[in-house]
């Protein structure tokens, strides 16, 4: 999946929780939070925090169906509130490969471009 189908994506799912989503998906919608963070708050400060406030639940939802392609329940993203070690754990889980059998569905989908 590519850096703008998986910001298509992230929004078209803005609060679906259901499902499952590819590593490059969360990934690249991930590296888009952060580049776009950075630019807003570079603009204004105000900007940022809309731009942070507009974006909290389709992040959430990435990272939730992220999660059940590891075959995890999304809860599991409130172990990031332990400090640095609920942080590395979190990470860990997000960074591993999809699980099969999974309780949460069909694989996810990489990209609908014609494989070569």
């Amino acid at each position: 999946m590519t850096f703008t189908e998986s910001i298509k994506v992230c929004f078209a799912k803005y609060a679906d929780f259901n499902g499952r989503a590819a590593r490059s998906e969360y990934w690249w919608f991930a590296l888009f939070i952060v580049l776009a963070s950075f630019a807003t708050d570079a603009v204004s400060h105000k900007l940022s925090l809309l731009f942070s406030v507009a974006t909290l639940l389709p992040s959430i939802a990435a990272a939730a169906r992220r999660l059940h392609d590891t075959n995890r329940s999304g809860w599991w993203q409130l172990i990031a509130i332990i400090p640095v070690i609920g942080w590395i754990i979190i990470i860990y889980f997000l960074a591993q490969e999809p699980k099969e059998p999974n309780n949460f569905g069909a694989t996810a989908v990489v990209s609908n471009l014609p494989e070569t």
